[in-house]
Parts: C-alpha cells; sequence; structure tokens
C-alpha cells in the first residue's frame, strides 16, 4: 500500500499540468453576446435543504422526548427511515450562522414548531437563496439580453434584470433580482423580501430586511460554483456567506417537469373546513 500515494500523486498531477510543463488554463465557459453561458438545467446535491449548518443524522425533523432519546413526533412516525434526517456537511463559511440572542430563540421555536411553521409542507415560494438548494432542479434561460431563473418547485420564476428598475413596488417570496457580470461571474442583487421564507427545514430564518447577493460562476462545463452572501441586521449580528456546487442535468432531454404543489396541500390546509372533515 506504501507505493499508491505517489502514483495516486503523479495522476492527480498529470491532471492540471500541459505537455509543456506549464500549468493547464483556468476554465473558459462557452460565450453568450460576450457574457458567459449559463444557460441550462442545474440541481444542488447536499444536504443543505435540510440544514444550512453541519448535522448529524436524527430520526426526523420533527422530533418528541423518548424514554432514552428523541424519537419521531407522532405525526411522522409512519413514515420511518422515509421521514429522518440525513448527516450534512454544511454550507456555512465559518461553520454557524451568526444569530443575534433572541433571533437564535426564535429559529429554536421554529424547529420546535416544523410541522406547522416551514413554508415548504405548505407549498408557499422559497424564496432565494433557498430556491437553489432545494430538491429540484432548475432552469436557467439566457439570452444576449434577459436571464430568467425557472424552478420546478411550485413553479416559481425569477425575472433578473439587467438595468435596475428602482425600488420593487411591494415586498414578495423571491424578491427582486438585479444582475450584473465581474468578468465570468453572474452577481445577482437580491432585495424586497417578505419575512415568510426560511432558508431551510431546521428554522433558519430572516426578517423583510434580509438582502441577498448571489454569484454564479460556472468552473467546468457541468459545474456552477455557486455563492449567496447574506446580511439582515435585524436577524443576524454580521452577514454571513453560503456555498456548494450546483450541477448540470446529464440526460438527453433534461428539463424540468409540472411540480405544482399547490394543490397537494389543499386538505392539509382548507380540509378542516369541509361540511364532512376527511379527519386524520
Amino acid at each position: 500500500m506504501s507505493f499508491q500515494l505517489p502514483l495516486i500523486l503523479i495522476a492527480l498531477l498529470a491532471t492540471v499540468v500541459t505537455a509543456e510543463g506549464q500549468p493547464a488554463p483556468p476554465y473558459r465557459p462557452p460565450s453568450l453576446a460576450g457574457k458567459a453561458d449559463l444557460n441550462g438545467v442545474w440541481q444542488a446535491l447536499n444536504e443543505a435543504n435540510y440544514d444550512l449548518e453541519a448535522h448529524e443524522a436524527r430520526p426526523a425533523m420533527a422530533l418528541r422526548p423518548g424514554p432514552y432519546g428523541p424519537v419521531p413526533a407522532a405525526a411522522v412516525l409512519a413514515l420511518g427511515a422515509v421521514g429522518s434526517v440525513p448527516p450534512g456537511l454544511g454550507v456555512v463559511e465559518g461553520g454557524a450562522i451568526p444569530y443575534r440572542p433572541e433571533a437564535l430563540r426564535k429559529r429554536e421555536q421554529n424547529r420546535e414548531n416544523w410541522l406547522t411553521l416551514d413554508p415548504e409542507i405548505k407549498c408557499y415560494l422559497p424564496g432565494v437563496p433557498r430556491a437553489a438548494y432545494m430538491p429540484y432542479p432548475f432552469q436557467i434561460v439566457q439570452s444576449s439580453s434577459a436571464i430568467t431563473i425557472v424552478y420546478e418547485y411550485a413553479g416559481a420564476v425569477r425575472n433578473i434584470f439587467l438595468k435596475d428598475p428602482g425600488k420593487a413596488p411591494a415586498d414578495s417570496w423571491m424578491g427582486q433580482s438585479v444582475g450584473r457580470w465581474e468578468g465570468d461571474t453572474l452577481v445577482v442583487d437580491v432585495t424586497s423580501f417578505n419575512d415568510q421564507t426560511w432558508f431551510d427545514r431546521s428554522g433558519n430564518f430572516h426578517s423583510d430586511k434580509l438582502h441577498v447577493v448571489e454569484r454564479y460562476r460556472r468552473t467546468s462545463p457541468d459545474i456552477l460554483a455557486y455563492e449567496a452572501f447574506i446580511e439582515d441586521p435585524e436577524v443576524f449580528t454580521r452577514p454571513w456567506k453560503i456555498s456548494m456546487a450546483l450541477y448540470r442535468r446529464q440526460e438527453k432531454n433534461a428539463q424540468l417537469l409540472d411540480f405544482k404543489c399547490v394543490e397537494f396541500v389543499e386538505e392539509l390546509i382548507y380540509g378542516q373546513w369541509r361540511r364532512h372533515p376527511l379527519g386524520k
């Protein structure tokens, strides 16, 4: 086994050094009207939607005390392993989200009441940046003069303004997005949020003072480097950042399918007002 490590190192070096012995040039994405072409169907492959912070596996998102430790809440017990939470390395730079003390207490309350409070359960629009790392694909549609991002979850859509239209007329779930290019990186400044979205299923939240700056950069034919710089002085003690890779879907017929989940939660939200409720 002792001779394998040098061989592995040689193989790795060979992938980044040209025949002339010079470092391989950095990846240059294909161009569209002089800008990096980001078109494609992309998807995150991580556990950020469960919890942005590093976390261990646990029996369920909704828990209750058990005789030897937490067990799944009664409402999710029948889901078994399907309702469990896989472990995640975390995507927050520095490890922990810098909450103000009173906001941290609210985050814990959100976790305890996940079943009734998480907007994802009710098919509300996911907000930014959560839309990028939910377990569903999204599509970037880019032309020489416009950029739109379409998400499979809930049929959410974002128009990325390339000329600042001024202050949004009202706050909204997805905010207002204004984009600009810094070399081959698309930078999107997102403001005018309401306070109704979460960052993940673990109760991480924000106020209507949220400001997000996203960065999309193609680092290979099939990978987007994604970063989101987050600030909200009402909830956090300082700005913080998440980063991850987004991967191009490889199917020849890769496309978004219809997942307008609003109709799937009508019974959950309104079933209690049936003349004859179905019961639990």
